[in-house]
């Protein structure tokens, strides 16, 4: 994949195990439980789309469903760039484990306590609404309960 050189630093493995671990964080704030490995890359790789970002509600109180009927577009970035995404994205949760960030057991994914801070923070700003998003859909995407109808609605393979 040719990437740009803002591109290679946006995407380095670090950054990305950076937002893998900020999604288990939102899902272990939500349901203190293990975090589903889907949930953790898709919500790095709609993260990452600076056009899901900017259609990302507030709060995790709006409705998903209703969220990703009134956002097309958000179907649309994700069938477009979903496989060039987790391939930038998997090297990052590969790092993440091998550092012990996170731990894997039965596909799902537990943070290391104390492994990154829970105050999300960044060195610009687009890498801190990046890791709030991350944060965010960690949290939301499995609020209607279903995970796996909620993939094929964004055009995800599990």
């Amino acid at each position: 994949m040719n990437l740009s050189r803002e591109e290679r630093a946006l995407y380095n493995p670090a950054f990305t195990a950076v937002l893998c671990t900020r999604a288990v964080q939102g899902y272990d704030k939500e349901y203190a439980a293990p975090c589903p490995l889907p949930v953790a890359v898709t919500a790095a790789v709609m993260a990452l789309q600076p056009s899901i970002r900017a259609a990302l509600p507030a709060t995790t109180g709006a409705g998903l469903m209703g969220w990703l009927d009134a956002n097309e577009a958000v179907r649309i970035a994700m069938a477009r760039n979903t496989t060039a995404l987790a391939a930038i994205v998997r090297p990052g949760l590969l790092f993440a484990l091998q550092t012990k960030v996170l731990h894997c057991t039965d596909a799902s994914l537990t943070l290391v306590p104390r492994a990154l801070t829970k105050t999300v923070n960044g060195a610009t700003p687009q890498t801190l609404a990046i890791q709030k998003a991350a944060v965010l859909l960690g949290r939301w995407l499995p609020s209607t309960g279903s995970l796996s109808t909620v993939l094929t609605l964004l055009g995800v393979k599990p």
